[in-house]
């Protein structure tokens, strides 16, 4: 590392957890981030501070103006321009000296497997359950780790995902699509749990790239705003799951 690299992650540097091998990993590690939105945003935004080398940003939405009440990535200015590509110049200005690239694009089950081979951590910020298990299938067809990420109104949720067959998917949490299902735009989100639930998501990320702590692989990790309380319970693999019983 450059001495200004070293004066930058200077807070890495000293934690034992990380230090200067950590540090590399996270400068060499390739994340795909699905979704530039309440989520995507946070995620990004600390991943590139972190120092995290090749980020990939999937979206093919337009910044809109009730996306400034929580996605806090975005400004005024930006309204009408293309999330990916505004969240990756924003992260380029953050560290210059890693590799932001935008990809406009609405990811589905026939394009996941192309639009997130060559990385090393799959991010999943987004609202809707069809992408959520288009991204999934693409993360066990790779065997990708997956981090997946989830706000409405007042509450959140985080869980991790090793997605090589040895612990639990995404869908075994949720195996099919709620017949219920509803977005933020519906339901309504506090803007700030964007930020928590994002931030979490980015704190987990770190931790799988470099080997730090216990990642929430096997568990799944729930906030709820109104009442300032977390929790963790365990989320086991499901030997009927539709997407990974048979690896």
């Amino acid at each position: 590392m450059t001495p200004d690299s070293i004066k930058r992650y200077a807070r890495h540097l000293v934690l034992k957890e990380i230090g200067g091998p950590g540090q590399q990993a996270l400068l060499a590690s390739r994340v795909a981030i699905v979704g530039a939105g309440g989520l995507g945003g946070p995620v990004g935004l600390y991943l590139a501070a972190a120092g995290v080398g090749h980020i990939t940003i999937i979206d093919d939405d337009k910044v809109e103006l009730s996306n400034l009440q929580r996605q806090v990535q975005f400004t005024a200015t930006d309204i009408g321009m293309e999330k990916a590509i505004v969240t990756a110049d924003t992260l380029k200005d953050l560290d210059p000296d890693i590799n932001a690239k935008a990809n406009v694009t609405r990811l589905n089950a026939d394009n996941a497997e192309t639009l997130l081979a060559g990385h090393d951590l799959i991010i999943d910020g987004v609202d809707d359950f069809t992408s959520r298990f288009a991204i999934n299938g693409a993360a066990l067809a790779l065997k990708t780790p997956l981090i997946s990420g989830a706000l409405g109104r007042f509450q959140g949720q985080v869980s991790a995902h090793r997605s090589n067959g040895t612990g639990p998917c995404y869908q075994c949490l949720v195996p099919d699509i709620p017949p219920d299902a509803q977005t933020c735009s519906e339901v309504g989100v506090v803007g700030a749990l964007a930020g928590i639930i994002g931030s979490v998501m980015a704190l987990e990320a770190v931790k799988l790239i470099t080997g730090a702590g216990a990642p929430l692989c096997g568990k799944l990790w729930l906030y709820d705003g109104l009442k300032a309380e977390a929790r963790t319970v365990a989320l086991p693999k499901d030997p009927d799951c539709p997407a990974c019983k048979d690896l």
